[in-house]
């Protein structure tokens, strides 16, 4: 069943055309992924999804009661606002202390339930946000970019991080990348966006596609035989620096 669509969607933004004729559709628990050079439309194509933004043309169809939990791609907080992790969690509407505990532990970051959220590294902030997207229990997780700034063990780490929530969510994930390896190892589908749809469909798919390859070259090629073998050689490696990242 589909979650979320949109039809021949178009948004123009400052009188300047950023999206034009898309439409998608992301079904009940499978992982999708939208990648694309800078200034693609990628984060507008999100933003209009989710209601932010109204597009110019087209419709934006979701699933009556579609619960959906947010990770933007960054978050400043004011360093001299003082926020501790719980109560950023309960924002904006309060949230059960044992709840708010248990996402954290989720995710890995428990310990900085009271550390000041404007004092956590790129990397704890994102699990914070990932356990806040949680709280609700969603039927559609979305992720703007969520590891950018973190390094490739700790950004792999993450990516294990999300396929273990879908499966025990049971929930749709839809993200944007920028990390091609990884997607091509993470996704069911990959949407590839360049102010329109481009290509779409499974990795290895998209990979051999020439309209992605315009874009992004051949070297991706082999990204998903690459990727594999890391996943499956250094996963204890990867959980220690990820771990580190955290503390």
């Amino acid at each position: 069943m589909s979650l979320i669509s949109c039809h021949d969607l178009t948004v123009r933004l400052g009188g300047s055309v950023i999206l034009s004729h898309v439409s998608l559709s992301i079904n009940e628990g499978e992982i999708v992924t939208i990648v694309g050079p800078n200034g693609s439309g990628k984060s507008t194509l999100l933003k209009t999804l989710l209601g932010a933004v109204t597009p110019a043309k087209g419709r934006v169809e979701t699933a009556d009661g579609l619960r959906v939990g947010y990770v933007p791609q960054k978050l400043h907080i004011d360093p001299t606002l003082p926020l501790p992790v719980l109560r950023f969690l309960g924002l904006p509407k309060p949230v059960a202390r044992d709840a708010a505990m248990a996402a954290l532990e989720r995710t890995g970051v428990a310990a900085l339930a009271g550390r000041q959220a404007a004092d956590l590294s790129g990397g704890q902030m994102q699990r914070v946000l990932l356990a806040r997207a949680i709280l609700n229990a969603p039927q559609l997780l979305v992720l703007d970019e969520p590891t950018q700034g973190l390094d490739q063990p700790g950004s792999a780490d993450f990516y294990r991080l999300i396929e273990d929530l879908r499966a025990e969510l049971g929930c749709a994930v839809l993200m944007v990348s920028h990390e091609l390896h990884v997607v091509m190892a993470a996704s069911d589908r990959v949407i590839c966006l360049n102010g329109h749809v481009c290509c779409e469909g499974a990795p290895a798919h998209v990979a051999t596609a020439p309209e992605y390859r315009a874009l992004f070259g051949t070297g991706t090629g082999g990204a998903l035989a690459l990727y594999r073998h890391e996943h499956n050689h250094s996963h204890d490696h990867d959980h220690d620096h990820a771990h580190e990242a955290a503390e």
